[in-house]
């Protein structure tokens, strides 16, 4: 980009905001991705951000979308010139999609969510489990449990497949599950060469304009998967994780005061809790990457 200067965020024009991510418009077929620092946890973005977050969740996105052999939202790379300096490195040029409404989730291991499902039916999703299984038990094989996206400040719906198909159509519904279990089953085998379980993890697709089927959004992420050291692990206990179930065990725990049941927006993060999660996220990165953070774009923007 020599000679040329960079946009100004301010040149876009801003379509939405999520818990983490803020969509701009470029043109009338690319958009403008930006990760922010903020962390959510149980449908409350906290009010600490983490530091260099959003630069880890996009690194950690562009990794993987360059290891999976599927058709993804990316319309550039990391230093892509359409980036303004503010967001560069937090920031990616994507390809306008017509999103699927179903958040895409694969699990290899019960815990959270789905262990409350098991606990409560025997089932998750209405996939019904071998009896006995505890917290952090492996599954004979993946699953795909599907839940419908909610807005910012509500709680996905967890559904089952038959669910789904009334929702996007059968083929689609069926392509969906196909993928994501091709998706989780392939990133695991990867993952667990650098010393990492992948517990469970979500993805979201979209259609292009010719219909076809692409990965969007983020991908493999510390927010949006739970990864594990394979190293110690056991099951009927809660594992040590890169992922922001630290966040969610220290709000669940006494030290926080707080009760998800409290109606109350939850407390701020103290220092102790900010960084220990920021080096948790970027463990994640390195081991998986086996690439060194310090590199990645605008570490000094």
């Amino acid at each position: 980009m020599l000679g040329r200067v960079r946009p100004s965020l301010s040149d876009y024009q801003h379509l939405s905001a999520g818990k983490v991510r803020e969509l701009y418009e470029i043109d009338e077929k690319t958009l403008l991705m930006v990760a922010s620092d903020r962390i959510s946890a149980y449908d409350h973005v906290l009010a600490t951000p983490i530091p260099d977050k959003g630069r880890i969740l996009t690194a950690m996105s562009v990794f993987f979308f360059d290891h999976l052999a599927l058709p993804n939202q990316l319309a550039g790379d990391a230093v892509d010139e359409r980036i303004p300096e503010e967001v560069l490195g937090r920031a990616l040029v994507v390809h306008k999609l017509d999103m699927v409404p179903v958040e895409c989730v694969a699990r290899g291991f019960l815990t959270g969510s789905g262990l409350a499902d098991y606990q409560a039916t025997g089932a998750v999703c209405g996939v019904e489990l071998p009896e006995g299984l505890v917290e952090s038990s492996r599954l004979a094989e993946p699953i795909f449990t599907p839940a419908r996206k909610a807005a910012v400040g509500d709680h996905d719906e967890n559904i089952s497949f038959e669910a789904m198909i009334d929702v996007v159509g059968r083929d689609l519904a069926v392509k969906l599950r196909d993928d994501t279990i091709d998706i989780y089953s392939r990133a695991s085998m990867l993952v667990a060469d650098r010393g990492v379980l992948l517990a469970d993890t979500k993805f979201e697709f979209g259609l292009d304009p010719a219909g076809n089927l692409v990965l969007a959004d983020e991908v493999l992420t510390p927010d949006s998967s739970r990864f594990w050291p394979a190293e110690g692990y056991q099951e009927g206990r809660t594992q040590p994780s890169f992922d922001k179930q630290y966040v969610r065990d220290w709000l669940t725990g006494p030290e926080s005061g707080w009760s998800r049941d409290s109606g109350t927006p939850p407390p701020p993060l103290p220092e102790h809790v900010v960084e220990a999660t920021r080096r948790r996220y970027i463990e994640a990165y390195e081991m998986i990457s086996q690439q060194s953070f310090d590199d990645w774009p605008g570490g000094d923007a």
